[in-house]
C-alpha cells in the first residue's frame, strides 16, 4: 500500500510539475557565414513574435556584425576561432539592416544584409 501511494504521488507532482512549467519559445537557429566581401545568406525572413538565434562565423579574417538601429554591435572572430551568437526577436514587421563593422578590406562597405520580419500569413 505505500509503494502504490508513493507512486501516486510521484504520479502527481510530476503532473503538477508539467502543467506549471513555463513554456519556452524555442528559437530557430540561423547559421551565417561571413567572408570578404559578404555575408551568406544576406538576406533573413521571419515572421513577427517569432525569435531566431544568429550563428555568425567566419570564413576569413575578424568580422563586426551591427544591426543598423538596434543595440547590436559584435565581434566574429577569425576563422577557427568560434562563433558569434545573436538573439534577435521580431517585434514589428520591417526590415532590419546589418553590416560588418571591422574593416576588413577593400570591399567592406558591400558585406551588408537585411533581416526582414513579416506579418504572420504573408
Amino acid at each position: 500500500m505505500a509503494t502504490r501511494f508513493r507512486w501516486a504521488l510521484s504520479a502527481v507532482v510530476l503532473l503538477v510539475g508539467l502543467v506549471s512549467a513555463p513554456a519556452q519559445t524555442e528559437r530557430r537557429v540561423v547559421r551565417v557565414k561571413a567572408e570578404r566581401f559578404a555575408f551568406t545568406p544576406s538576406e533573413i525572413t521571419m515572421a513577427v513574435g517569432e525569435e531566431i538565434e544568429i550563428r555568425l562565423k567566419s570564413d576569413d579574417t575578424s568580422h563586426g556584425f551591427k544591426l543598423v538601429g538596434e543595440d547590436v554591435d559584435i565581434t566574429i572572430p577569425k576563422r577557427g576561432q568560434g562563433e558569434a551568437v545573436v538573439p534577435f526577436k521580431g517585434h514589428k514587421a520591417g526590415r532590419y539592416e546589418f553590416e560588418c563593422s571591422h574593416l576588413c578590406g577593400a570591399g567592406h562597405s558591400f558585406m551588408r544584409g537585411v533581416i526582414v520580419v513579416k506579418e504572420k500569413g504573408q
